[in-house]
């Protein structure tokens, strides 16, 4: 299972979601159901936006954990 952890990046860096949507340039809707888990896919350059929004890498983002 792929986990999103938006959240964390979004607290480390103290930024609110809306600022994040507006910054990446995805609605609210969209970046709160890419941060509950809900999303199936991610363009590589919403991706990207993302990481140069919270200037982090990638793998801040995504994490992958074996099913249980």
């Amino acid at each position: 299972m792929i986990v999103v952890n938006v959240d964390v990046m979004l607290a480390r860096r103290k930024m609110s979601s809306g600022e994040l949507a507006a910054r990446v340039g995805i609605t609210p809707a969209n970046l709160s159901i890419l941060k509950t888990g809900k999303a199936k896919a991610i363009r590589f350059s919403t991706l990207e936006s993302l990481c140069a929004a919270l200037d982090c890498q990638p793998a801040d983002l995504l994490e992958f954990r074996p099913d249980p």
